[in-house]
């Protein structure tokens, strides 16, 4: 049998050559890649042990309130005529009217009523403000109440609006402050009510 030899022909116009060595240069870098993965699995898996007698850093991170969702917003209710009594009563008992939109849906408008039923947030809410829940469906219900107190809903919800006795706005969430109500404390509930209490 005779040795094979390669042939050292010139390649045609037109004709491609590949090199020869594309099977041993994708050989290593196989070969680089595992390596690579091997040595990170490693240092991480080495880094990752920590000493038995160092405490774990506490997690900074706030769990959200255990809730049952319940009914708040009125699905049938008239928000002009419940803001038009609520304007009346708060010009009788000196109080601000403080407007919340959202929907029982809404796991942060759970939240929020919830923190507004605990102290010292309840006392503030029955002392300083007469109540109004606006109803927003699912993002497609009472926009134009919304639009007249200047609230975005597009930001999230639940939004809030601060009304005067005589129906002037004072205050109307712009950025969607109470949108990850989850994740906050009640007390920035009750430094809000604090803020804009009569």
């Amino acid at each position: 049998m005779t040795p094979r030899t390669r042939s050292h022909r010139k390649p045609e116009p037109g004709q491609k050559t590949t090199p020869m060595a594309v099977g041993p240069t994708i050989g290593l870098m196989v070969v680089c890649l595992v390596g690579m993965a091997g040595t990170y699995w490693w240092t991480s898996s080495r880094h990752a042990a920590k000493p038995a007698s160092l405490p774990a850093a506490p997690v900074s991170v706030r769990a959200a309130p255990a809730y049952a969702p319940k009914h708040i917003y009125s699905e049938t209710a008239n928000p002009s005529s419940d803001i038009a009594a609520a304007l009346a009563q708060a010009k009788r008992e000196h109080k601000r009217v403080l407007l919340d939109f959202g929907g029982d849906w809404c796991g942060d408008c759970q939240v929020l009523d919830l923190y507004f039923h605990q102290a010292p947030n309840d006392a503030l809410l029955a002392d300083h403000f007469v109540l109004v829940h606006v109803w927003i469906g699912h993002m497609d219900a009472n926009l134009d109440v919304a639009k007249r107190y200047g609230v975005p809903i597009a930001k999230g919800v639940p939004a809030l609006a601060v009304l005067a006795p005589d129906g002037k706005l004072l205050y109307a969430q712009q950025t969607g402050e109470f949108e990850d109500m989850r994740h906050m404390e009640p007390a920035s509930v009750t430094e809000f009510l604090e803020t804009w209490k009569s």
